[in-house]
């Protein structure tokens, strides 16, 4: 390619010589030819280089591949293992579903259920119970076999006389507890914190307390407030520790000595 290129130059020049020399015009005229000359060439060459460019950008030509027997063959193979694959993988998912998850949640639902029940005294929610007469039929069965109609009415009827005669047990209601907090003392006195309790659902509470005062008291405002002890707990904010709030244990003694910010948070479930 450079050989043609440098003929072709060549042949070029001797072309532009000899046409100056035979010529009547100058030495300018013709360096103004020669540079025309190569600015057409190069317009030339730009066309022919650009040419099949252009046709292939505005004509594109797509050439479809011919289906082998052994691209096919590979495609099934492949979407035969992929189908395998997704059909393990669903067993899987579904499997540890059925065995984990939904035992896990009903394990939580029944959990929560006999807290509720239990916060709201129907705890004979939570027994299995007994059908209503199972024992007084069973006996009728029994003695059934060996007496005759009239006896057995006859025996129903004293059986039920002297279970209306006995006197009905009925279940003294438990007394719901009052929760009747302390005056709240003046800013002023001696001993006396501020504590801010956050609640779950944003709200924040003051209150004044005396350090003296039993740490029970915080659990008795929180119950007030509408979060149960059963379910919440008191929780300091940093470092976060779960406050010990009992009879017994005065505030000072809990580690409130200066004004503080309590969180309401909920216990976690406990499996078993």
């Amino acid at each position: 390619m450079s050989n043609r290129c440098v003929v072709f130059c060549v042949l070029l020049t001797g072309f532009c010589f000899i046409s100056w020399k035979h010529s009547l015009i100058g030495v300018k005229d013709a360096l103004k030819l020669a540079g025309r000359g190569f600015i057409f060439l190069g317009i030339c060459t730009w066309l022919i280089y650009m040419f099949p460019r252009l046709k292939y950008f505005f004509f594109p030509v797509c050439q479809e591949l011919p289906d082998s027997p052994l691209l096919e063959s590979n495609k099934q193979k492949q979407e035969q293992v992929r189908r395998v694959q997704q059909h393990q993988h669903n067993d899987k998912t579904s499997d540890y579903t059925e065995s984990v998850i939904k035992p896990r949640k009903n394990m939580l639902l029944e959990q929560r259920l006999e807290r509720y029940h239990r916060m709201t005294g129907e705890t004979w929610k939570l027994s299995q119970g007994f059908p209503v007469g199972g024992e007084e039929d069973q006996e009728c069965g029994d003695a059934g076999g060996d007496e005759n109609p009239n006896q057995g009415a006859r025996r129903r009827r004293k059986l039920l006389q002297t279970v209306t005669q006995d006197p009905v047990q009925q279940e003294v209601p438990k007394q719901k507890k009052v929760i009747v907090l302390p005056d709240e003392p003046s800013a002023d006195t001696e001993g006396v914190v501020k504590i801010a309790l956050r609640c779950p659902s944003g709200r924040t509470i003051c209150r004044r307390f005396l350090k003296t005062w039993s740490s029970q008291l915080l659990l008795d405002w929180m119950m007030k407030t509408g979060y149960h002890p059963a379910l919440y707990t008191l929780c300091t904010s940093y470092p976060r520790t779960v406050l010990m709030a009992e009879a017994d244990v005065s505030l000072a003694e809990a580690g409130i000595l200066t004004n503080t910010v309590l969180n309401v948070e909920e216990k976690e479930p406990f499996f078993t």
